[in-house]
């Protein structure tokens, strides 16, 4: 039995370039799986949100989607999940996830990964939450982001005793292994 009881993950609409992408998805998935650890998301039925959804309802997992109504059409809501909800924008999504989950991982997408990664650990660097936070860094997608945050933390702008917040893996056995012990 796992120590969280949902972990929300932070992906793309777009379903990436390449298959190592879905091949970390379907891994995060069996670890899920096998820890019984729920997902939230972002609702979508498209891009690397709908392999995600889909792969854990196919496992028989627990599967909660959140998406703003103005997306529901644009970014086609999932239908088949075990829970749905619609809310009125962006921030009510963002902080019903935090709500809902037990920790969060990003794994590799594009500006909204992003804009969600940033917010939920500028909320744990401000104390809003204590729960873990982690990036699966697949195939080296988030190198360079990971440099820019040493940039900033030796430039001042981050102070060190942030620099930990984040947990970084390359498999999710490893990040979730590693942000049960945060």
């Amino acid at each position: 039995m796992s120590t969280f009881k949902r972990i929300c993950v932070y992906l793309g609409s777009n379903p990436g370039k390449r298959p190592i992408y879905k091949r970390a998805i379907y891994t995060l998935v069996d670890e899920l799986i096998k820890r019984d650890i729920g997902l939230v998301y972002g609702g979508s039925n498209v891009g690397t949100m709908k392999i995600l959804a889909d792969r854990m309802l196919e496992k028989g997992g627990e599967v909660i989607g959140v998406i703003p109504e103005s997306l529901v059409d644009r970014e086609i809501a999932h239908t088949e999940l075990t829970q749905q909800h619609i809310v009125n924008s962006m921030h009510e999504r963002k902080a019903l996830m935090e709500k809902l989950s037990d920790g969060f991982i990003a794994i590799p997408g594009g500006l909204g990964t992003l804009d969600e990664l940033a917010e939920i650990l500028t909320w744990r660097q401000l104390g809003f939450h204590q729960k873990p936070c982690g990036l699966l860094n697949v195939d080296g997608y988030y190198d360079h982001l990971l440099a820019f945050f040493a940039h900033a933390g030796n430039e001042g702008f981050i102070r060190e005793e942030h620099w930990g917040l984040l947990k970084v893996a390359t498999q999710p056995k490893e990040l979730l292994d590693s942000m049960a012990g945060a």
